[in-house]
């Protein structure tokens, strides 16, 4: 009943966002805009806050984007989580986190923002450790929600920041603000650094993308909801909604963010390319295109990062969901190496991961091809050539680790022994089925016709400049190749006959790469004692040392000079009168003697 009860809510949310999608589209210029003042929340001084929502197209957008993908989400959970003894608690927190990545997408206020921003790490905390009697899962949580509150300190900053520039926290006034040059380029550049610090924590991005790998601890259906419709694109919609202000910072803090982006993109490819763990390459595969979501802000190509979040939703919600539907047919196992052949005995969950696959490498005519070659096109014609090369690499690498995995878990011999390997059940099936086609046809929203999406977007984010004449086909090309280029090497390396032989006779030569890509290249390890380790010493030195002895020691030492002091003083109190009166006397002549010394004196 929960799970129906929960489900049924979100799609609600879905039809009600359809709805407004209906009347925005209906109107004209700035209707399209709406705030809907619910209550006056905070007033401080000169600061006042209210409690309300901004309806316009890029939250319309991302609306949609959470609630549809997540009612598909919540429909599978119903099978997949069906015999878990925290089944309610499971779907009150899955719909806690879409409504708070609502709040954060519909607030008009950076602080109301800021509320959603903190929901969705609560939400993430108990989800991934939603199994928290294994140590891993609890541990993963507690991993997430540090992490994230380094990215969190640096956006309260910036929000800080905001707030004594500008006088307001309102996403109107930010804007309006960095548009008309009421901030300068020196204090725009580092509020957008600082709110890009938020960024990288919630979005993954280096150096604070360690998290989200060991975020696979917890339900599958939680690693597609974070994935794909909430929490890790909050960052991208941040600076997409905030984008004046990176505007008026310059060159600077877009470059940043550009090639924190194109880094990103490049590094999690690499390790992705040696993981073995199904859900982790997904994960790997995540951060990659997330980063290509920052090429594309970071070049003022706005609209078309957003085009990648709405796809990459449709084709990472999906293969997550189809891993699940394998560890549910498998007992659990991630291990791609002791997988194979799935296709054959689960031809749903197969051809519709195939679909996801093709998606995210970018071959025509999926959705992911679209969005992909449009950010690098983005580039091309902002002149980042650097840029679009590291695009393309990471497009040749992302097209061979998505096939490796392909090749390894559904193609070749059924490697499975002893197991009654099952198909996705129908509620499973009915959310994978709609997923596949929606990665294959969700490019659409941004084809050339009387309403795109970056023409729909574009009353918010500005334009985005794409080259002219033949160039966009050469590129589109140029992206084409390189991901039928990495395909054609997974197929050689996990298909094809002597394929082993043929791997590691192409790993010798790069052995030191690939050892450490398959060690995440040592970057926990390199945590864990510059930052980690010393962490937990210092923690252990303020309870062993300055807790025990010095606040303990004030403490204590206070009370003993207070328990000494009354027992000397007690001795005063004899009971006898004439102490009393002899006592009382040699006060009064003594302070005689004072005042007639002072007399004297004077």
């Amino acid at each position: 009943m929960a799970g129906h009860l929960a489900s049924a809510l979100i799609g609600l949310s879905f039809a009600l966002g359809l709805v407004l999608l209906f009347q925005i589209i209906g109107v004209d210029g700035e209707e399209r805009t709406a705030t809907v003042q619910v209550w006056e929340w905070i007033a401080v001084g000169e600061l006042s806050f209210g409690f309300d929502l901004l309806v316009d197209q890029l939250s319309i957008v991302m609306v949609l984007v959470v609630t549809g993908v997540g009612s598909l989400i919540h429909v599978y959970s119903i099978d997949y989580m069906h015999d878990d003894e925290r089944y309610p608690r499971f779907f009150a927190y899955l719909n806690l986190f879409a409504a708070s990545m609502l709040l954060l997408v519909l607030a008009d206020s950076v602080v109301l923002m800021f509320v959603g921003w903190e929901g969705v790490g609560l939400c993430s905390y108990l989800l991934i450790g939603f199994w928290f009697e294994r140590d891993a899962a609890a541990n993963a949580a507690k991993k997430a929600f540090i992490v994230n509150r380094i990215g969190d300190f640096s956006f309260m900053l910036g929000m800080f920041l905001l707030a004594a520039a500008v006088g307001s926290l309102a996403v109107g006034d930010i804007n309006s603000a960095a548009q008309t040059g009421a901030m300068s380029a020196g204090l725009s550049t580092i509020a957008a650094l600082l709110l890009f610090g938020g960024a990288v924590g919630k979005s993954a991005q280096i150096p604070l993308y360690v998290w989200l790998p060991d975020a696979m601890e917890g339900p599958t259906p939680v690693s597609a909801l974070i994935h794909a419709a909430t929490m890790v694109t909050a960052g991208v919609y941040m600076v997409a909604r905030l984008s004046p202000v990176y505007e008026a910072a310059g060159d600077s803090a877009l470059l940043v963010v550009a090639w924190i982006g194109a880094a990103t993109a490049l590094w999690a490819a690499i390790i992705a390319a040696a993981e073995n763990d199904i859900k982790r390459v997904l994960a790997y595969s995540t951060i990659s295109q997330l980063g290509y979501m920052f090429v594309a802000m970071g070049v003022g190509a706005y609209s078309v990062g957003i085009f990648h979040l709405a796809t990459h939703a449709f084709f990472k919600a999906l293969m997550f969901l189809g891993a699940g539907a394998v560890m549910h047919a498998l007992n659990g196992e991630t291990d791609m190496r002791k997988m194979g052949g799935l296709r054959k005995v689960m031809p749903i969950t197969g051809w519709t991961f195939l679909l996801g696959w093709l998606a995210i490498s970018g071959i025509i005519p999926f959705s992911g091809f679209f969005s992909k070659d449009a950010i690098l096109a983005s580039a091309w014609a902002d002149g980042a050539y650097a840029l679009w090369v590291v695009g393309v690499v990471t497009a040749v690498l992302t097209a061979f680790y998505m096939g490796r995995m392909y090749f390894r878990v559904f193609e070749g011999p059924v490697e499975p022994a002893g197991v009654h390997v099952h198909d996705a059940p129908p509620a499973m099936a009915s959310a994978l089925i709609p997923l596949g086609v929606l990665s294959v046809i969700g490019g659409v929203i941004n084809l050339p016709g009387v309403l795109t999406l970056e023409h729909f977007l574009e009353p918010v984010l500005g334009e985005s400049h794409v080259p002219d004449g033949l160039a966009p086909w050469l590129l589109a090309g140029a992206a084409l190749l390189a991901a039928a280029f990495g395909i054609l090497v997974a197929r050689r390396l996990y298909v094809e006959p002597d394929s082993e032989t043929r791997r590691a006779s192409l790993q010798r030569p790069v052995m030191p790469l690939v050892s450490g890509a398959r060690n995440k290249f040592y970057v926990d390890r390199y945590y864990g004692q510059l930052i980690v380790l010393p962490a937990k010493r210092f923690a252990a030195w303020l309870t062993d040392f300055f807790d025990a002895r010095v606040v303990d020691g004030l403490v204590n030492g206070t009370g003993w000079i207070v328990a000494k002091s009354s027992e000397g003083l007690r001795h005063v109190q004899t009971g006898y009168v004439r102490s009393y009166a002899a006592a009382f006397l040699l006060g009064a002549v003594a302070i005689l003697g004072i005042l007639v010394f002072r007399v004297a004196a004077g």
